[in-house]
């Protein structure tokens, strides 16, 4: 792929059990509340009222950048049951997986789970035994500036402020995480999340 998103990042076509998320892209981040509860507030004529859970899911998504290395933070909206953003890492590496544009990912979305505290042990390599793939060794990055460890912190920050102030709260345990790949999808999802609560009730997760 020759395309470049910000003239910064050339974003190889890649499966992703070959991506490591700790390498300099942008993501398009969603969370799910809960069993998509409205914990963050209502839509009103088409305008976001935040509840307190969601003045906090606002406010310490910004905080983000000042806990994490390398990273800039662009197009973000709560919405009643969950949040999306687009998250940038920019600085880890120069890597970015080009495999020469022989492997693609036709997969729109992943689910990642939050799992700071599963370790996947690496097998040692043999003859009759190839090495594991960078998604098997996804679990050793965490911690490690990657996009599940970021977001981990936040979820975990959102949750332990809602309990501070006795407030009702749970996350959804997996989020879903786009790579963008290039200038125009960047602007279509852009788009989308800024347009979000104007068109709520055509929202997969209104209902």
């Amino acid at each position: 792929m020759s395309d470049k998103f910000q003239n910064k990042y050339r974003i190889a076509s890649t499966r992703l059990q070959n991506w490591d998320y700790r390498w300099n892209a942008p993501y398009f981040i969603t969370i799910c509340t809960q069993n998509r509860e409205k914990y963050f507030g209502e839509i009103e004529n088409g305008k976001m009222i935040l509840s307190k859970q969601g003045m906090l899911a606002d406010v310490l998504w910004y905080e983000i950048q000042h806990h994490a290395k390398n990273i800039d933070l662009d197009e973000f909206v709560v919405m009643p049951n969950h949040i999306h953003g687009i998250l940038i890492l920019n600085g880890n590496d120069g890597k970015h997986g080009n495999d020469g544009g022989n492997n693609r990912n036709d997969g729109d979305n992943v689910e990642t789970r939050h799992a700071l505290s599963l370790q996947l042990k690496q097998p040692e390599p043999s003859p009759s035994q190839p090495p594991p793939t960078i998604g098997q060794q996804r679990f050793q990055n965490q911690g490690k500036n990657s996009v599940s460890s970021i977001i981990g912190s936040y979820k975990s920050a959102v949750t332990k402020h809602a309990n501070r102030l006795d407030l009702a709260f749970g996350w959804q345990a997996r989020f879903h995480e786009h790579i963008i790949r290039d200038e125009a999808e960047y602007r279509r999802i852009k788009n989308y999340i800024a347009n979000n609560p104007a068109k709520w009730e055509e929202d997969k997760f209104y209902k």
